[in-house]
């Protein structure tokens, strides 16, 4: 019979309509076959990881920690305004007190993110309610740096969430306390949208979908909302997707469903996976545990597998997200003594193919950053290409323009097989005239048609940032 198997037993075959007939649906559910089922995950040794930091104290569920495969950015505590450091990979052990900060901001920054397209660029965003973009030297830093390349000013309150367009170059959202949320063009220091009048509260937070043509946002209302941002539009609304107080979080994954974080009524950690065509009843809803603090999903397009670290926790969960009902698997827990204050996770093409890593976290302590390594337990030595299917890269697939003209780009993939090994010998090259020209004076949109024709003297800010925003590995 069709999913049914006849288990033969002795002297005669059982039929299939026998008490021990097993449809093939339960046997899977008994043993599910999974590559990920024995991921285990091991906090480094000591003298690999970053000591005596002062991580921030700030009030704010941020993961205060960014990471790329040359630097960690770490949120600290600063007198007199805000700051953050930024540690090549391999400054490992005790940082100094006087090691050189990224200082600029005059209010504690509430948090930070590596460009996906260049690996020394990095934002922040501050109570000061402004957004800056930094250039890290190459080796990086060597003084404290106050300057930024560009300050992107728009929002009358603090600025919470930064984040990354993941395939247009120059692309970043903001969003504010002031519950608006705003798309830069960097390139240029031009806010392009503002989307406002959609969220009546707090924003929680905000992701892109894989190709950056939709965005999904959580919010103080308990709505999740998915938003077309070049139309301005809301394409998408569940209220009460979680009917706890507690913050939610919200996210995309790689087939378009949105995987939320949050609470119920009785003060439940749940997790739930919608599908953003029907957003009435959620796929499925897993209920874990009564801690209450906020669980930050961190998702791995290449695997499927997210995980879950919750602020104030000292564990992270991890599960595997499948086509097949109940959807999301539960694979294990990491659980450790201390716990976290914020959470780093290290791009794909940081990790170390030839030890099976599949995820790697960067745990911040009270005074310390404690890298966190997820391995698949493999004996072959060889590269596993089902563990590495060919992953995002650090090429945009569009320009800014190109994006706010309406185009869509998936992300240009690369492979691992050979280990991602990033470009040191980097070329400058100016394209066009940066319009922060016309933004640094007002004269200037008064100036004559005859002054435009002729060749301006770059300023700092432009030359400094197209040589930032152009840089490619050779």
């Amino acid at each position: 019979p069709p999913k049914s198997v006849c288990l033969s037993i002795g002297f005669g075959k059982i039929g299939p309509h026998s008490v021990v007939c097993l449809k093939l649906d339960d046997m899977r559910r008994v043993v599910r076959q999974s590559k990920f089922r024995h991921v285990f995950g091991q906090a480094v040794k000591n003298d690999q990881c970053y000591d005596d930091i002062r991580v921030s104290r700030v009030t704010w569920d941020s993961a205060f920690c960014a990471v790329n495969p040359k630097f960690v950015a770490l949120i600290i505590e600063a007198s007199g305004g805000g700051a953050f450091l930024v540690l090549p990979l391999h400054k490992t052990g005790r940082i100094d007190k006087s090691y050189p900060t990224v200082c600029g901001h005059t209010g504690p920054v509430l948090d930070i993110d590596w460009c996906p397209h260049n690996d020394q660029v990095i934002a922040s965003g501050s109570e000061d309610c402004t957004v800056m973009v930094w250039q890290i030297p190459e080796n990086g830093l060597v003084t404290s740096m106050s300057e930024p390349v560009v300050i992107l000013e728009g929002h009358s309150k603090r600025v919470g969430i930064i984040t990354w367009h993941p395939t247009a170059r120059n692309i970043l959202l903001s969003a504010g306390c002031d519950n608006q949320i705003i798309i830069w063009n960097v390139g240029t220091g031009e806010a392009m949208i503002n989307l406002e009048d959609m969220h009546p509260d707090v924003i929680y937070n905000v992701c892109w979908n894989r190709n950056g043509s939709l965005i999904c946002t959580s919010c103080k209302d308990k709505s999740i909302r998915v938003i077309d941002p070049r139309k301005q539009e809301i394409v998408g609304e569940k209220e009460k997707a979680h009917e706890g107080a507690r913050p939610m979080r919200a996210i995309f994954l790689s087939d378009g469903n949105i995987l939320t974080t949050g609470f119920s009524r009785m003060s439940e950690r749940q997790l739930a996976l919608w599908n953003t065509q029907n957003l009435e009843e959620p796929m499925t809803v897993n209920e874990m545990d009564t801690s209450n603090g906020v669980l930050l999903p961190f998702y791995d397009p290449d695997t499927n597998v997210v995980y879950l670290c919750g602020k104030g926790d000292s564990s992270i969960r991890y599960f595997e997200i499948t086509d097949e009902a109940p959807y999301v698997h539960f694979l294990n827990t990491f659980a450790s003594k201390e716990p976290q204050r914020g959470m780093g996770y290290m791009p794909k093409r940081g990790l170390d193919v030839n030890k099976c890593e599949i995820a790697r976290f960067y745990k911040l302590h009270e005074r310390k950053c404690e890298p966190i390594v997820m391995t698949v337990p493999r004996k072959s030595d060889l590269f596993q290409d089902d563990l590495y299917p060919d992953t995002a890269g650090p090429d945009p697939a569009l320009e800014a323009e190109e994006w706010f003209d309406g185009k869509n780009g998936d992300p240009i993939l690369i492979s691992l097989k050979n280990g991602y090994v990033p470009g040191k010998n980097r070329e400058f090259k100016v394209v066009k005239k940066n319009m922060l020209d016309n933004k640094v004076t007002k004269n200037s949109e008064k100036s004559s048609s005859s002054n435009k024709s002729s060749h301006p003297a770059p300023s700092i800010v432009s030359v400094c940032f197209h040589q930032c925003v152009q840089l490619k590995p050779v």
